[in-house]
């Protein structure tokens, strides 16, 4: 009887350390269901960028950096002149996220209320230059333009490279003499290729654009002085149905990551 009841004490003991450890076990198991869900198990989203077409490069190495970090977010960009995708989104077209080579642009969907105000900020500097062809000597300098025989820039109304040469010509007495030689383009890249192909002698792009051409070479820089701030500011699109995530990316164009993709390409970036 002895060995009976101490078995079955043994047995009473055991039954209660199951019962303890069932329950520490469900109690883990309640505390781990509380955890957030990992990055990699969020919803898939597609945020719709219309964004200047002289951030097309950048933005190309910035994609794939951020898809590191949310690789549930994938891009569609929307790239062009500022002027035309302002009147796109003042129209009603799609888009989380407006990139502009021109306050103004970005100004005139403020003003409208189409954009989240608190979420708008300046990302970066670019500068105006002059370039021509590898093999052009004759055009070192914006005065030599007059002796050019076609020069392409931007449609100044709604390409801000357009803007900003038509600013810098008249404020070189050059404007009123050269107009008769302008050939106009829809967008920065497309005077870039003007350019390129030998269509014009002679153009008026940003920085980062002659940058990655080889087939064009810098004639001359524009000093800032002569032109408005070439500044190109963020915002989330008002309408968008991707608010977080949209703010998430206008913020990460201000990260030490974006940043140093930015002055790869030439951009001057504002602290």
């Amino acid at each position: 009887m002895r060995n009976f009841k101490s078995a079955s004490q043994k047995w009473y003991i055991v039954g209660l350390m199951m019962v303890f450890l069932s329950v520490a076990l469900v109690g883990c198991g309640t505390e781990k269901s509380k955890e957030p869900a990992p990055q990699q198990n969020a919803q898939p989203v597609t945020l719709l960028v219309s964004a200047a077409a002289s951030l097309t490069d950048v933005l190309a190495d910035i994609e794939k950096e951020y898809q590191k970090e949310h690789p549930n977010v994938s891009f569609d960009f929307n790239l062009g002149s500022s002027g035309s995708l302002q009147e796109q989104i003042a129209n009603g077209a799609p888009a989380d996220v407006f990139i502009s080579a021109a306050k103004n642009k970005m100004d005139a969907l403020e003003e409208k209320d189409l954009i989240v105000k608190e979420t708008r900020k300046d990302v970066v500097k670019n500068t105006l230059v002059l370039i021509v062809a590898n093999d052009n000597d004759n055009i070192k300098n914006f005065a030599d333009l007059e002796n050019a025989k076609t020069i392409a820039m931007g449609e100044p109304e709604s390409v801000p490279v357009g803007k900003y040469a038509t600013e810098a010509l008249t404020s070189l007495n050059l404007i009123d003499k050269l107009k008769a030689k302008m050939v106009y383009a829809k967008d920065v890249r497309q005077v870039l290729a003007y350019v390129e192909s030998g269509d014009a002698e002679a153009g008026l792009v940003y920085q980062t654009d002659a940058n990655i051409s080889q087939k064009v070479k810098v004639a001359a820089v524009a000093d800032e002085n002569l032109h408005s701030s070439l500044v190109y500011p963020a915002a989330v699109v008002k309408e968008s149905k991707n608010q977080a995530e949209a703010k998430a990316f206008v913020d990460f164009l201000s990260s030490d990551k974006a940043t140093k993709l930015f002055k790869k390409y030439g951009f001057t970036v504002i602290e």
